[in-house]
């Protein structure tokens, strides 16, 4: 997916397949919600590091690897999720900012 792909998700907003976390130095708690609702429909895009109103306020720099650990590590637990996914999150630079994305994963 190009970065301008990528934007334009951003731009046309939230829906069925396309959820945006704030996730500014941690996960929030609610993406294994998204997560597992789009496992059990057709795939979707997660983008951390922007808002509910489609906002782009980036993933500190410092928390990025954290960030990605603590993701895989859950989706891989199969007490938080079962069964475990394998997903390999992107980060993606946008106008300074860094975004966590992960796409589609069925």
């Amino acid at each position: 997916m190009t970065l301008e792909e990528i934007k334009e998700l951003i731009a046309s907003g939230e829906k069925i397949n396309v959820e945006f976390k704030e996730s500014r130095d941690s996960l929030n708690k609610d993406i294994f919600n998204s997560i597992c609702s789009f496992n059990n429909r057709n795939g979707g895009h997660i983008f951390l590091g922007v808002n509910d109103n489609g906002q782009i306020i980036g993933v500190k720099k410092e928390a990025v690897d954290k960030i990605i650990k603590d993701l895989t590590t859950s989706i891989n637990n199969p007490q938080k999720i079962f069964p475990p996914l394998y997903l390999v999150p992107k980060t993606i630079e946008i106008d300074g900012k860094i975004i966590i994305y992960k796409s589609s994963w069925r």
